[in-house]
């Protein structure tokens, strides 16, 4: 008998989600085991003083990801519900999703994986570049959709990783090279696939009101405070921790004062846009993770909070609208002019910063621990010890072209496949509502004449 057009959908996500989570314990079941307790006190206190110094940034991270990132993505009206859920569900799969990848590629030895708190972080910084690259069609794609995009995504950000931090020995601790410009380009070659090129009219939905504003605006205020955690969390303990720490902190306050400063003087009225606001005060943190753990002077984390903060507020003034009139590009939260613009200064600013850093600035190089679980600077030494300042800068942009190449070709590629019709792309004039995918109380006690119908439409097959 076949299935009513009506309840595909709902029976396709939860097929999709049931399979994925029995196959997984089946796998955990098999392969992956924890670190048998050691009898040295020496090993005990190591183990103790690594989770007390990790997990509080963990904390931290977590706290970013589920709520700071969950309410920023909650501007929509009408798809409140959904940016928070579906941000939420994203998190978990990919980050499950990171962890059977990595164990299988890094850290599959004599048949067992050995789990501890550290590759559960990089797992989640994986997950990461799924949840920004989402923003580029948020409210447009079904969950099924943004699943399979997961699932996509992660094993190329692995592999994308991996040539840039091991192969070419790119200095990143903050994954401004890394997640931010990789996720911001892969995110925005799904849309370009996805949406061909038809330009998507403003939708009726999508204009934020006041109270959705507000809420967004908690998001940033959230993702601000905890943002140096993020940055600092894979940097060696000690002086490039608390010089990450601080570089961070400076550049996102310059970054929040600029971004005031940019957005009332392009305001015909004088008066702020929250939509800068909400994205601008925190592109200081996305420009500085690449620079963070370096020796330089304090002025220039300002100055690099302050130039980042400028051309996200410009982006989002000219560049967006150009992009939609010439490339048909869709962006919808506007992750190219957070992510991708700021993530490209911070990269030639890293060039800058190597060309111009002497061995004895600080007593040290620039160390962090890379997602590989090694030192930075380390793998550098190893592959070249006569790698000068000018073949590191070399390496850092080859790591940002590496980083975009490889995004956008994966997202293209992503993109179409998207557009199975079985992936269940919701019809233009049900986008952005949360009553598509969630119970809402109000439409359960009165429900409208035209809900069943609506629902139905979401199972149809979009035209490849």
């Amino acid at each position: 008998m076949a299935v009513p057009p009506s309840t595909y959908p709902r029976r396709l996500l939860p097929l999709f989600l049931g399979l994925f989570q029995g196959a997984l314990l089946l796998f955990f079941a098999l392969f992956v085991t924890y670190d048998e307790p050691s009898a040295q006190v020496e090993d005990t206190n190591l183990v103790a003083n690594q989770v007390y110094s990790t997990f509080p940034f963990f904390q931290d991270i977590q706290v970013m990801l589920v709520v700071g990132l969950g309410l920023l993505l909650t501007f929509l009206p009408r798809y409140g519900f959904s940016a928070l859920t579906h941000n939420f569900l994203l998190l978990n799969f990919s980050m499950q999703w990171a962890l059977v990848l990595q164990g299988l590629l890094q850290h599959f030895h004599h048949g067992q994986i050995h789990l501890d708190l550290h590759k559960l972080l990089i797992s989640e910084f994986a997950a990461v570049t799924v949840l920004i690259s989402v923003g580029a069609i948020l409210g447009r794609a079904s969950p099924c959709q943004l699943l399979v995009m997961a699932t996509c995504e992660i094993p190329i950000y692995l592999a994308s990783e991996w040539v840039i931090v091991t192969c070419l020995g790119v200095l990143d601790v903050g994954g401004t090279i890394t997640i931010h410009i990789f996720s911001c380009y892969f995110g925005l070659g799904v849309s370009k696939a996805l949406f061909r090129a038809t330009q998507q009219p403003l939708h009726p939905k999508e204009t934020p009101t006041p109270s959705s504003d507000l809420m967004s605006l908690v998001g940033t205020l959230i993702l601000w405070v905890f943002w140096p955690s993020f940055v600092a969390v894979l940097c060696q303990p000690g002086d490039a921790q608390h010089r990450a720490i601080l570089n961070t902190l400076l550049a996102m306050s310059a970054s929040a004062i600029t971004t005031v400063v940019a957005s009332s003087l392009l305001e015909r009225d004088g008066k702020l846009s929250l939509g800068h606001l909400q994205n601008g005060s925190l592109a200081g943190g996305v420009a500085i993770g690449v620079v963070a753990d370096m020796a330089m002077p304090p002025v220039a984390a300002l100055a690099l909070g302050s130039l980042s903060a400028v051309v996200c507020v410009l982006g989002f003034r000219f560049l967006t609208p150009l992009l939609g009139r010439k490339l048909k590009l869709l962006d919808q939260c506007g992750i190219h002019n957070l992510h991708g613009l700021p993530g490209i200064l911070g990269a030639a600013a890293s060039v800058l910063a190597v060309l111009l850093a002497s061995k004895d600035t600080s007593g040290s190089q620039p160390s962090q621990l890379s997602p590989a679980g090694g030192n930075a600077s380390e793998v550098v030494e190893g592959q070249g010890g006569d790698r000068g300042a000018g073949g590191q800068a070399l390496c850092q942009a080859a790591g940002l072209a590496v980083a975009i190449g490889a995004s956008l070709l994966a997202g293209l590629l992503t993109g179409a496949t998207l557009r199975l019709p079985c992936l269940a792309r919701p019809p233009e004039r049900l986008c952005f509502d949360d009553s598509l995918y969630f119970k809402i109380h109000d439409q359960a006690e009165s429900p409208g004449p035209d809900s069943s119908a609506e629902e139905g439409a979401l199972a149809l097959k979009e035209q490849v």
